[in-house]
C-alpha cells in the first residue's frame, strides 16, 4: 500500500512526467526526420495576431521568419563541418540570396537519424527575416540553401521552421 503524501512532499512524478512529455513532444516536433515543422502562409500579408477590430498587435510590418537548423556531424563518418566551412557556406550560398541581412548562431542539438539513433552534435541556426509579400519568391531560394548544405556536407536533412511575425527596423 502506498504511503500517503504529506503536504511538504512535492508531487514529483506528475511534474516529472509532464516535463518529460513536453520535452519528448518538442523534440519530436522539431527534429522528427529533420522535416520542416511549419510553413508560413506564402504571400499572406495578414498580421500574425490582431486585437479587437483586426488591428495588428505590436509594431511593424508583417514578415516571415525562417529558421534553418544545420547539423555538423556527417552520417558517412567524415569529419565534422568546421566553423570556417560553415562561414564559407554562408558567404557563398546564403548571402547572395539574402544580402539584406541574416543572423546565425552556434548551438548544440540532437535528433533521431533515419536509423533511429539519437545523434548529438554541434549545430548552427540560421535566421532569415523577409517581408511576407516576398514569401513565394524566397521559398525556392531557401530550399536551394537546404539542398546545397545537404549535398556539400553529406547531411540527411536541414530542418526548416517558418513563422509570421511583425518586424520594425
Amino acid at each position: 500500500m502506498p504511503r500517503p503524501r504529506t503536504q511538504r512532499e512535492p508531487r514529483r512524478e506528475r511534474s516529472g512526467r509532464r516535463t518529460a512529455l513536453t520535452a519528448a513532444v518538442t523534440a519530436c516536433a522539431v527534429l522528427a526526420g529533420g522535416t520542416p515543422i511549419a510553413y508560413a502562409t506564402l504571400g499572406d500579408d495578414a498580421p500574425p495576431t490582431t486585437a479587437a477590430g483586426g488591428a495588428p498587435v505590436g509594431r511593424g510590418t508583417v514578415h516571415v521568419e525562417t529558421r534553418l537548423l544545420f547539423g555538423t556531424q556527417r552520417p558517412d563518418g567524415g569529419p565534422d563541418v568546421t566553423d570556417a566551412q560553415f562561414r564559407s557556406f554562408i558567404d557563398r550560398v546564403v548571402t547572395p540570396r539574402f544580402p539584406e541581412g541574416l543572423t546565425f548562431q552556434e548551438g548544440r542539438g540532437q535528433w533521431r537519424d533515419s536509423g533511429g539513433v539519437i545523434e548529438r552534435e554541434r549545430s548552427y541556426e540560421l535566421i532569415l527575416l523577409y517581408p511576407a509579400s516576398e514569401a513565394r519568391r524566397r521559398d525556392p531560394q531557401i530550399e536551394r540553401i537546404r539542398t546545397a548544405y545537404e549535398k556539400a556536407y553529406a547531411q540527411e536533412s536541414v530542418a526548416r521552421l517558418d513563422a509570421r511575425t511583425l518586424a520594425d527596423f
